[in-house]
């Protein structure tokens, strides 16, 4: 389908603007947007310039980007996820987990990029390559996060967080990237096979 990409972008565009309209918190709201409009405009930006990449790379690529615009409306731990919180038994709401696990869907497009150029010519390679981008991204965005919290207002920087009370929350996070990476370089994997085929 030839006009996913855009059909995506617009989605996305609509989305924002429609939860753009009062978030439950703003400050929160412009903390959690601030980095996904980046992400969206660099998208923007390659499409245009002529980097393309798969319907498969914008299909993960997008998850990320709604996911997050709908927490940041919220706030991530009163995104309303009750009933999975319900049916598994859990504690805590875990939307911001699934978000998190989204964030690794980019090793998908990262490995598509540097294989269909012939940036690195072993497949092994550029799943270690991936694998290890994302690592270093979500590390990165903890700390961030962190240092958002303790410069922020209280509540505002609790909210930003998510943490609802778990001390293991930023590592937890972490594995959960990790484990979106290796989702995704797992799919990418099985893509190109039947595509060889």
């Amino acid at each position: 389908m030839q006009k996913l990409p855009q059909i995506l972008f617009l989605s996305y565009i609509a989305l924002f603007i429609a939860l753009g309209i009062a978030p439950y918190s703003r400050e929160v709201w412009y903390a959690e947007n601030i980095p996904i409009v980046g992400i969206a405009i660099i998208l923007f930006i390659l499409y245009i310039n002529g980097v393309r990449f798969s319907n498969a790379s914008y299909i993960f690529m997008s998850a990320l980007l709604f996911l997050h615009t709908i927490g940041g409306y919220y706030t991530f731990g009163r995104v309303p996820f009750d009933f999975v919180t319900n049916f598994f038994g859990f504690e805590r709401n875990h939307y911001d987990r699934i978000a998190h696990v989204t964030v690794g869907f980019y090793a998908y497009p990262l490995i598509e990029y540097m294989e269909a150029r012939g940036i690195i010519t072993k497949r092994w390679v550029n799943y270690v390559l991936g694998l290890s981008f994302i690592m270093a991204i979500a590390a990165g965005y903890e700390i961030l996060e962190w240092i958002f919290a303790i410069t922020s207002d209280p509540s505002a920087g609790i909210a930003f967080l998510g943490s609802q009370g778990d001390v293991w929350d930023a590592q937890k996070d972490m594995l959960a990237d990790t484990m979106g990476a290796g989702g995704a370089i797992f799919f990418y994997h099985i893509f190109q096979r039947i595509r060889l085929k």
